[in-house]
């Protein structure tokens, strides 16, 4: 069965239990090409088992997984296909580069061990053991092993984790260059931010089924709620009372209204406080689309 409708990979009505625990519930989910796709949702959703099932560590108990039209399992698709883990067991005493190297030799038409550790951005820390780099360091070398093939599809789950802001920014130019350039990318991420910056299209899941799917602006779309920001010494617990807001947070003398009725909000602070001052409406952003849509707390 071949996949020609510009899909790299695809669930169709995949389920999959582990004894009376549901982890996939008649998943659909495809990867298109040329995209980054940010799978969200909250721990347990089943984000981590749809992507073994695509990679071919899990099977699925009903449905069905394809990998370039194939199975996952054929050796071919397998090595079109870079993955980013994150739990990755490395031998210490190898160098990154020495790693990089190993890699390289799995796949058909690798990056050159040079051209490898200046698109990770691993130049400073490719000469030294594994064994001693820190927590953020291994996962920019273990980036750089994901990459080091010149894959079409590339799985990162969570690749930012422990990274300083300055190694995140580097990633993140680099997963823009790698689309640009034809990679189609599937990112799990707990920062939201980061499926704000990147994706081309966001899947929400939850309870092992897609709750929500589309780009991030459709995303927001979906939520009612909007953010109302202002300068106002009116205490929380009052705004708090008034029809339609779900939320509102104080940081200094800023306040922040998360309200159903941003209209019936702003009258109300202008009526309570004359002096009202710095006053911003916005709709809400893809933390809240997220919250609203999984019902569960933003991570």
């Amino acid at each position: 069965m071949a996949i020609d409708d510009g899909a790299m990979a695809r669930l169709s009505g995949a389920y999959k239990r582990y004894g009376v625990v549901t982890a996939l519930d008649g998943l659909d989910l495809d990867v298109r090409k040329g995209e980054l796709l940010a799978v969200l949702g909250p721990n347990g959703a089943g984000k981590s088992t749809a992507i073994a099932l695509l990679l071919g560590l899990q099977q699925p108990d009903s449905g069905e997984a394809l990998l370039f039209g194939t199975s996952p399992h054929d050796l071919t698709a397998r090595r079109g296909v870079g993955v980013m883990m994150q739990e990755v067991a490395l031998a210490d005493a190898l160098r990154v580069h020495d790693h990089i190297a190993m890699t390289q030799a799995y796949y058909p038409d690798p990056l050159s061990l040079d051209e490898a550790i200046a698109l990770a951005g691993v130049e400073k820390i490719a000469s030294r053991p594994y064994a001693k780099l820190s927590g953020g360091q291994k996962r920019q070398a273990q980036f750089a092993l994901a990459i080091c093939g010149r894959p079409r599809l590339l799985f990162l789950d969570e690749p930012t984790t422990g990274l300083d802001l300055t190694a995140r920014e580097t990633m993140w130019a680099t997963l823009r260059r790698l689309v640009e350039g034809g990679t189609s990318i599937v990112l799990t991420t707990h920062y939201i931010e980061e499926a704000e910056a990147l994706a081309d299209r966001v899947v929400v899941m939850a309870k092992g089924r897609r709750v929500a799917e589309g780009t991030v602006q459709e995303m927001r779309a979906l939520v009612v709620r909007k953010r109302v920001d202002c300068v106002t010494p009116l205490s929380l617990a009052a705004i708090e009372a008034w029809p339609g807001v779900t939320a509102a947070a104080r940081d200094g003398p800023r306040v922040t209204i998360t309200t159903t009725d941003a209209e019936g909000a702003v009258r109300r602070l202008l009526d309570a406080d004359p002096a009202l001052s710095d006053l911003e409406v916005r709709r809400a952003g893809l933390s809240e689309a997220f919250a609203e849509l999984t019902q569960e707390p933003a991570p």
